[in-house]
């Protein structure tokens, strides 16, 4: 498989568990928020392969899980073969995607290779583009993998990365209505970095960001706020817990 990065270790990318963090190579959207765009052409460095995996059977009694993120995941050819060897070694494996490629997370449910998926849901249905520059995109592919996960038994989330000018509390309510309500959905706040390409994206303060999450809460309760360290935003998880 094509691996351009690799975190051996994180406490906060796959929920309850310690695990490592695998970045594939290239990417079918253009984001310009993105954090990893060193991986979207795929002309970085590879990875060894072999070298990771056994790093995995060293770390056995260390880690518990396996992210496999991007770039984009689905679009490596042998994404199958290679976890099912990660599986083999008793980890469970966490996939993070934007969903548009929806035929490969079915064959990767059917063959119960999961155990956590993660869904990058980037914007409403009729304004996608905005987020994801001009790539080749079909909604139809989204909509299904949010059906193909809402039929499944798996453990999964939907989240948006919010950037100010893209995002509004009406957004995010139509972004809601799009996946539906009965399942997690997390915000995020946009974060510039050294990574992102486009440096006049703006992220939200701290008060705007507990304010949309209050509004949006009294409608949508399954909502919630990674990285927002505001302690009125504690004290309304706990009330709400």
């Amino acid at each position: 498989m094509r691996i351009n990065g690799f975190e051996k270790t994180t406490l906060v990318n796959f929920p309850g568990y310690v695990a490592c963090i695998i970045f594939t190579s290239g990417c079918n959207f253009n984001c310009d928020y993105c954090q990893n765009s060193m991986f979207i052409s795929g002309k970085e460095a590879l990875l060894d392969e072999k070298e990771i995996l056994e790093y995995l059977d060293k770390r056995k009694k260390i880690l518990d899980g396996v992210v496999i993120s991007g770039g984009e995941p689905t679009l490596q050819e042998d994404l199958i073969n290679f976890i099912e060897k990660v599986k083999s070694k008793g980890y469970k494996v966490k996939l993070d995607t934007n969903g548009h490629r929806p035929e490969v997370l079915k064959k990767l449910l059917d063959k119960n290779l999961l155990d956590y998926v993660a869904v990058d849901i980037k914007h409403t249905e009729k304004d996608y583009k905005k987020i994801i520059g001009n790539v080749k995109f079909d909604i139809k592919n989204i909509k299904e993998t949010v059906k193909i996960l809402k039929e499944s038994n798996i453990d999964y989330e939907f989240r948006t990365t919010i950037i100010k000018g893209f995002h509004t509390i009406n957004v995010i309510k139509d972004i809601i209505k799009f996946i539906g309500s009965d399942k997690n959905y997390y915000l995020q706040n946009f974060e510039d970095s050294e990574h992102v390409r486009n440096k006049s994206l703006l992220s939200f303060s701290e008060d705007e960001l507990l304010n949309i999450y209050k509004e949006v809460k009294k409608d949508f309760p399954n909502i919630s706020m990674r990285g927002l360290k505001n302690k009125l935003y504690e004290k309304e998880e706990i009330k709400n817990v």
